[in-house]
């Protein structure tokens, strides 16, 4: 259920509420929060609540340091593992300077401009996100290591499989916030787990993959073990990827998808720097089923780009690159204008790579082209794109790429 201001007021009163976390995160998409009593409600949603912006990455210096946060009423959830009397819930937020100026490094509200943007155009985008993570053991002092929960394999079951009750807890609690698992099951990786969502809005999309590794993080705490959502946390083993299915509906009904998929694999390497953030990104590609070439083809999970075996509503496109440590509104966003360039450029798909790229003989490989081998690369890419100049603040291409 989606809230009005007014209805969030209400609802704070008679359901016993004492603290609103207002959450919103940094430009690398690490969530972040401030708690406020309810009598602050009303003016948390007519000024805003302000924040030192100094002390946050990338959020500026202390000269020009107040920013305020702007809670969006529709996406109020009850956090239910904190205790049912005096209830916490939370809301996601925009950020704005104190003259009502966005803020150019709020994230969220760059995703938000995409949305309308492809909106004005005639086109409605949705998201299905699929979050790969470790479970690993603590230590007696409570400090992590690197020994995973269990040695199971792909899909392997109890005893072998402990994460199931985990897995389990975790879409219960999904659920319970009115987010919608689809399917949940042990990866290939030792200790390594999968859990995929329904498509939604672009918006709620990423608010979910915001949500859903606090969830895992704290449902994994609970358990005395720790969760890694790093993308290469074990050095001879799988890494973890952020897969991204997008798909679009016109309003003439055109089918639209094959200029999607040409307009993110013309700017693929543009925006890997934002899909891929860290320099361990970088260690996962070309390995354990992660693209290191420029390609797309059906069901092939060898590809960058796959189009599942589906027909329908379900049909649809997954970018396989992405992995945890993105930025899920910075991610969504660039997706969301490269395909837009793809349709407005009526750009034709690449044949199909309809073979096994790990297995390919180098010839072949060379008639490709490959992801960007470093996170240097990356951002030389990014630095010299138009494109990304166009649609990502030159405040954030800084951070990400002059530190």
């Amino acid at each position: 259920m989606k809230y009005l201001r007014q209805e969030v007021i209400q609802f704070v009163e008679e359901e016993d509420v004492k603290f609103i976390r207002l959450a919103f995160c940094d430009v690398f998409g690490r969530q972040k929060n401030i708690s406020i009593m309810p009598q602050e409600l009303p003016r948390a949603f007519e000024q805003g609540i302000a924040i030192d912006g100094s002390a946050i990455d990338g959020f500026g210096d202390e000269t020009h340091s107040d920013l305020l946060l702007h809670p969006d009423a529709a996406t109020l959830m009850i956090l239910p593992w904190r205790p049912e009397h005096g209830r916490v819930v939370r809301m996601f937020c925009t950020i704005s300077y104190p003259d009502g100026r966005p803020f150019e490094c709020d994230t969220r509200t760059l995703l938000i401009q995409a949305i309308e943007t492809a909106g004005k155009a005639g086109y409605r985008f949705s998201f299905g996100a699929e979050q790969e993570f470790y479970l690993f053991q603590l230590d007696d002092n409570g400090k992590r290591t690197k020994i995973p929960y269990d040695n199971a394999g792909y899909m392997d079951l109890a005893p072998d499989d402990k994460g199931e009750n985990i897995r389990r807890e975790i879409c219960l609690t999904l659920s319970q916030m009115g987010i919608r698992p689809e399917s949940s099951h042990h990866e290939e990786g030792p200790g390594q787990n999968e859990i995929d969502f329904r498509y939604s809005d672009p918006l709620s999309a990423a608010d979910n993959a915001m949500t859903f590794q606090t969830i895992v993080k704290t449902v994994a705490g609970h358990n005395g073990l720790y969760a890694d959502f790093s993308p290469k946390p074990l050095e001879d083993k799988p890494g973890s990827g952020f897969h991204i299915n997008i798909s679009v509906k016109a309003n003439d009904d055109r089918d639209l998808l094959p200029q999607v998929i040409a307009g993110i694999l013309d700017k693929v390497e543009d925006m890997t720097a934002f899909l891929n953030p860290s320099d361990n990104s970088y260690e996962r590609f070309g390995k354990n089923k992660a693209p290191g070439y420029i390609s797309w083809s059906s069901e092939n999970r060898s590809q960058l780009i796959r189009v599942p075996a589906a027909a329908g509503e379900y049909r649809r496109a997954e970018l396989r690159s992405p992995d945890p440590s993105a930025n899920p509104y910075l991610a969504f966003t660039l997706m969301i204008y490269a395909a837009l360039y793809g349709i407005e450029h009526h750009l034709p798909l690449p044949p199909a790579a309809d073979f096994n790229l790990f297995k390919a003989d180098p010839q072949t490989l060379a008639t490709y082209r490959q992801l960007p081998k470093n996170r240097a690369q990356a951002c030389a890419a990014a630095a010299q794109s138009e494109f990304i100049k166009e649609h990502v603040p030159a405040e954030i291409l800084d951070i990400y790429c002059c530190q």
